[in-house]
């Protein structure tokens, strides 16, 4: 029972931290990915780097200039949930990673890391929708 309450503390915890830095998870990955691409071409570590910082830098623009000129509020929902869904992913498995050997049943163990998705899922939408409101004045 101990183990479980330590398992839940620590995924309240990390959720926190996830809310925090869960709108940066599609730049990441489009990041990382272009570090790899660009890598892979025989460009350099530096080159790379700025390929990597130019493709996080606009997909953020991308998704910001999309929110401002969706008028309709479900298609605004689609873009958001498109930019959320890795911010989500990696709610998950950052809620696994803690709490996989804490606990024993699978059923719980699901539950509690798709509870830890969802809400790091559901911050990231939050958080990318006011900074665009915030950066388009509206």
């Amino acid at each position: 029972m101990t183990l479980i309450l330590l398992a839940i503390s620590f995924t309240i915890a990390l959720t926190i931290t996830a809310f925090r830095f869960s709108m940066y998870a599609l730049p990441c990955m489009v990041g990382r990915a272009a570090f790899r691409y660009v890598h892979a071409m025989d460009a350099g570590f530096l080159m790379s780097g700025f390929a990597a910082l130019g493709a996080a830098f606009l997909s953020i623009a991308l998704v910001v200039a999309l929110l401002t000129i969706a008028g309709n509020s479900r298609l605004r929902i689609v873009i958001l949930v498109i930019f959320a869904a890795p911010a989500a992913v990696a709610g998950y498995a950052l809620v696994y990673g803690v709490a996989h050997n804490a606990v024993d049943s699978v059923i719980a163990l699901r539950t509690l890391c798709g509870a830890g998705g969802l809400f790091v899922g559901i911050a990231a939408m939050l958080n990318v929708n006011a900074f665009a409101a915030g950066t388009s004045g509206g």
